[in-house]
């Protein structure tokens, strides 16, 4: 029987703070495969994420299917925004969320999963990171700053995460990182620089797969997931609308489920694909290749 197998592999997915988006998913579907998993959340949601954890409120979505629970290895902080401290403004460095966390940069981590687990014995990263400050905004009403932190977080933060990464893993590790099919169409109201955010990260996944595969052997992979209600998909405001328009016009009328896309993950960084490395692979029920709406008077179907 093919399975994915994990065992013995140690995995980090960045961008974990609660159990209902694709990161959690991604990180359950590596556990269940046998990855060890760590993660990495944004400092203003790590208190609360942790509490969580500790009140039992996630026991439910921690089940595995052999009845054990999904235990993290490591929960590190992760501003994405900074790739070393002397980056960070000292008002944030000294903020409440921050200022007690250490070192929260994207080397700060790379730093301290070296210290935990040695060189060459992480195996996995994924990358489950976005955030636009004006989202909400179409493109003509985005502020320089608004989209270039729409870049910075969302896909700058692959490249930094491969950059630092890359030289303590083991050779033929495996990047992943989740996209959106906003980076080739167009999402009316997915604004901010969100959509040129996504449409950079599918481009670095290429060429990342390119020197990253010359320099350590590592494979890097992009997910082009389709809409879901997540916390912070939900934040766009029209999320609904999205999700129900996309299940009317799939090739499957269906919505996707976190799982699917975690189990598509956990694939992609597997020994199963190793052959793959360089690709954006859409989960959306088949909606990218469609070329018409079909909920509405059209050609007659089939």
């Amino acid at each position: 029987m093919l399975t994915i197998d994990l065992t013995g592999k140690h995995a980090l997915v960045a961008g974990v703070a609660d159990d209902g988006g694709f990161g959690w998913a991604i990180a359950k579907a590596l556990a269940e495969a046998g990855a060890k998993v760590s993660v990495a959340a944004w400092p203003p949601a790590l208190g609360i994420f942790k509490t969580m954890l500790e009140r039992g409120k996630f026991d439910e979505s921690l089940k595995l299917a052999n009845g054990e629970k999904m235990q993290f290895a490591k929960i590190y902080p992760l501003d994405a925004e900074y790739d070393r401290m002397e980056d960070v403004p000292a008002e944030l460095r000294e903020s409440r969320r921050y200022r007690d966390l250490g070192d929260f940069t994207i080397s700060g981590l790379a730093n301290a999963v070296k210290t935990d687990l040695g060189e060459g014995k992480l195996d996995v990263v994924v990358h489950s990171l976005a955030n636009g400050s004006e989202v909400k905004n179409p493109l003509l009403q985005t502020s320089r700053k608004g989209y270039l932190s729409a870049l910075s977080a969302s896909a700058y933060s692959m490249v930094s995460l491969v950059s630092h990464m890359g030289p303590i893993m083991r050779r033929g590790g495996a990047f992943c990182s989740l996209s959106y099919m906003a980076s080739e169409r167009v999402v009316p109201g997915y604004g901010g620089g969100m959509s040129s955010a996504k449409a950079a990260l599918e481009s670095d996944t290429r060429l990342l797969a390119f020197e990253a595969g010359r320099a350590w052997g590592h494979r890097v992979n992009c997910i082009s997931a389709g809409p879901y209600a997540s916390r912070a998909a939900s934040a766009i405001g029209f999320i609904q609308q999205m999700i129900d328009y996309a299940q009317r016009n799939a090739a499957l009328p269906e919505q996707i489920t976190a799982e699917e896309v975690g189990a598509t993950a956990a694939f992609l960084c597997s020994p199963l694909a190793t052959g793959i490395t360089g690709t954006t692979v859409f989960v959306d029920k088949g909606f990218h290749a469609m070329g018409i709406a079909v909920d509405k008077e059209g050609p007659k179907l089939g």
